[in-house]
């Protein structure tokens, strides 16, 4: 095939035949031209990743609102919260204070506004249990909830392509096998799986602590809970992937020119079958982070999760509020940059914009539901062709 654009060699395979990978991205990021001329050829790239951008703010915006408003309507006096809880028996006066000191005596109206305008120019506020600014408390423990988040990503996906790849290659028995345990790990929830984990890895084989401890000890069973719900619904997605890579014209191509059954696997269809995963890693992401709030529970592990539930118990309004926003944002970046990863490394998703704008973006969740048929049927067809 002729390269597009600069001419760079390297393919990466797709069900719609060979795409030109390589040529496509380094036109997109090539900032040796001249800079209007690359406006120019990527403006349609630009103008959806501004769109996006604009998305965040208005999603940020949308959270952080009904966020505000929801936690006020957890019985309590968060001027108690303040002043050391439910329990602390404090003065009528001194929640008055407090109430007058954290602006809590204002209508709500003038609360949410006076909200907003802290949020707009980066102020979280201030803790009312912890007593100190919001950002700091968050900064204490989101490097640890990244890291466990980061952690499960690599499990879950190594899991699900060793998971799919074993079902896809080893006849029909695998296949079985393979697909009851994606169906039964998607479906398993955190909690208990962690009480297994526990009573499995820490209790009778004594082969790691119970609780999260430093080091990578401390990491290895938050980490597998976390992973194995979302291995299973991606080995299910990197199958049918698979399944349609093998049975796709190109595939047929490479095994009549001779090349084996390995080789179309692991040179080909491996690669289409990566392509709709990426798509899938922000949302992999975010569902990591909110799973963490019961996995840090339970295994006792500092982060945002364990945080928000303390908040949330303890009535800490500007906490929440600042814990859900960030949480919120991450998720919104990631999303962003994968979406924007998967339209660069793959035209069909988002084209290579030129004088006559872009393509329509191809509908992958569509496309993901019906692999499965599609590949059951391309598999039917060439079993009786000749």
């Amino acid at each position: 095939m002729g390269s597009a654009g600069s001419g760079k060699s390297g393919t990466v395979s797709g069900s719609g035949g060979n795409v030109n990978t390589v040529s496509y991205v380094s036109d997109a990021l090539d900032v040796h031209e001249h800079p209007q001329t690359w406006l120019a050829r990527n403006a349609p790239l630009l103008r959806w990743l501004a769109l996006r951008l604009l998305g965040v703010v208005f999603v940020l915006w949308a959270v952080s609102t009904i966020t505000f408003f929801a936690i006020r309507l957890i019985p309590g006096d968060p001027a108690e919260a303040i002043l050391g809880g439910p329990g602390s028996q404090a003065s009528a006066d001194s929640l008055a204070a407090a109430r007058a000191e954290y602006g809590l005596d204002q209508p709500i109206g003038i609360q949410y506004l006076s909200f907003l305008g802290r949020l707009a120019v980066g102020n979280l506020g201030q803790s009312y249990a912890l007593h100190q600014s919001v950002a700091s408390v968050i900064g204490e423990n989101l490097i640890s909830t990244l890291t466990l988040a980061l952690a499960a990503l690599i499990l879950a996906v190594v899991i699900a392509l060793g998971l799919a790849a074993w079902s896809t290659r080893g006849g029909r028995a695998a296949a079985a096998i393979g697909s009851t345990l994606e169906v039964v790990g998607a479906a398993v929830p955190h909690f208990w799986l962690a009480i297994l984990a526990i009573l499995l890895f820490s209790t009778t084989l004594g082969w790691l602590p119970p609780v999260s401890v430093a080091g990578p000890a401390g990491l290895v069973l938050p980490a597998l809970v976390l992973a194995i719900p979302l291995a299973g619904f991606l080995g299910q997605v990197m199958r049918e992937g698979l399944l349609d890579a093998l049975s796709s014209p190109y595939a047929l191509s490479a095994r009549a020119r001779g090349e084996s059954e390995s080789g179309v696997f692991w040179r080909h269809a491996l690669k289409a079958a990566a392509i709709p995963a990426i798509g899938l890693t922000g949302w992999a992401f975010g569902s990591l982070i909110s799973g963490a709030v019961v996995v840090e529970t339970i295994f006792a592990r500092p982060g945002l999760g364990r945080s928000l539930l303390a908040a949330v118990q303890g009535r800490d309004v500007p906490l929440v509020v600042g814990i859900v926003i960030v949480v919120a944002l991450v998720y919104m970046l990631v999303t962003t940059a994968t979406d924007l990863a998967e339209r660069i490394i793959d035209p069909r998703v988002g084209r290579r914009p030129d004088a006559r704008g872009s393509a329509p973006r191809r509908n992958t969740r569509r496309a993901r539901t019906h692999a499965h048929k599609d590949a059951s049927r391309s598999r039917t067809h060439t079993e009786i062709e000749p």
